[in-house]
């Protein structure tokens, strides 16, 4: 090594202040739990690996020019990765219990409860207006859904609100039983609620994406880049005439755009900004956003419960988030194990697909609703 290589070595090294060591450290740490622990590997790892780069001194892979910051311009600046994301989203999702099943709708926009009680909360510890909006997002439990509304209203945050939602996904499993088994009775828990599957026709699967594009557009139209992916992407699935576009959406675009968008979340997490107080707070909240989600989802399933005289099963509410299929599989799971013989996965299902679109006009809403109060 020539006396210049010294030079740059010793330059890099003297630039190098303990919050890059600490984030390097952190990314480390999103890599561990990818890999050894198996939590949502496709982003923490990239994000992990993005904060390594993010840190590291003297490299300009984060400045406008560099890969990093053309990648950041590229997609998170222009909004497309999150609109890709939910394309492939919509190809992954089968609305059928859903349609089977409408009322489970209900469910969808109770599960969404977190959003709001968090925002409120975040107000009222001093943030600004647009700042509660985003971190009350972190409630959608939808990844691209925070990116996408972050990045409209406080791009300052959007690295913390990012790792704090998808954190929190992967412990979703850690997060509800909890709170399943705090709110409801082992009556409760184990109430029947047969499912008849109902035959549907070609015709209505490929009417239901266009007709929600369209109605929900009216009602939220800023939510409407985000509806419209999803369901261009759930039309490409039902339409069974591009089967090499719906695979194509399904897992080659998942996952070429969950690398590109964890990477550059990755490279947003730089110490100085990262390492804030307001960081731990915004983790904190997050989790409460989470947890009253279930909490809301639940409450609104015991009400349906004493509507239908005790025949309703309000542990299906807790499915009722855009956390497909996690959150109807983790019911379903701990349903059995208080009745190994109750099958209410297909019920979960319809709460939780309701969930997903309604995640989706949640976050249109809050930008409507920030956009006239600005």
């Amino acid at each position: 090594m020539d006396l210049s290589n010294l030079r740059v070595l010793a330059q890099a090294i003297s630039s190098l202040e303990w919050q890059n060591v600490v984030m390097m450290l952190i990314g480390g740490v999103l890599i561990w739990l990818a890999i050894n622990k198996d939590y949502e590997p496709i982003l923490l790892l990239p994000i992990g690996f993005g904060a390594i780069l993010a840190n590291l001194p003297l490299t300009g892979v984060t400045d406008a020019g560099g890969f990093l910051g053309i990648l950041k311009s590229a997609g998170i600046d222009t909004e497309l990765f999150p609109i890709f994301i939910f394309i492939s989203v919509g190809a992954m999702t089968d609305f059928g219990p859903l349609m089977e099943n409408p009322k489970m709708a209900i469910l969808g926009a109770a599960g969404q409860f977190g959003i709001f009680i968090t925002l409120m909360i975040a107000i009222l510890l001093g943030f600004p207006l647009k700042q509660a909006a985003s971190i009350g997002i972190i409630g959608a439990i939808d990844g691209p859904t925070s990116i996408y509304v972050s990045s409209k209203l406080a791009p300052e945050l959007m690295a913390p609100i990012t790792v704090c939602a998808y954190t929190y996904m992967s412990l979703i499993p850690i997060i509800k039983p909890p709170v399943m088994r705090l709110m409801t009775s082992k009556a409760e828990r184990t109430i029947r609620m047969p499912y008849s599957r109902k035959k549907l026709s070609r015709t209505l699967r490929i009417l239901f994406p266009i007709v929600m594009t369209i109605i929900v557009s009216l009602i939220a139209p800023q939510a409407s880049p985000l509806i419209a992916a999803l369901m261009f992407g759930n039309l490409l699935r039902e339409a069974l005439v591009v089967d090499s576009l719906s695979e194509a959406a399904e897992s080659t675009l998942a996952n070429l755009v969950s690398l590109f968008l964890g990477i550059v979340i990755g490279s947003t997490m730089e110490g100085h900004s990262f390492l804030q107080p307001q960081t731990l707070l915004i983790f904190a909240m997050g989790l409460f956003a989470f947890v009253m989600d279930a909490v809301g989802g639940i409450l609104l399933g015991k009400m349906m419960n004493f509507f239908s005289g005790g025949k309703f099963n309000p542990l299906i509410g807790a499915a009722g988030d855009s956390a497909f299929p996690m959150s109807a599989r983790i019911v379903q799971r701990f349903v059995s194990e208080h009745d190994f013989e109750n099958f209410l996965l297909m019920h979960a299902m319809g709460a939780n697909a309701a969930g997903q679109v309604a995640s989706v006009i949640a976050g249109g809403i809050v930008l409507a609703v920030m956009s006239g109060a600005m």
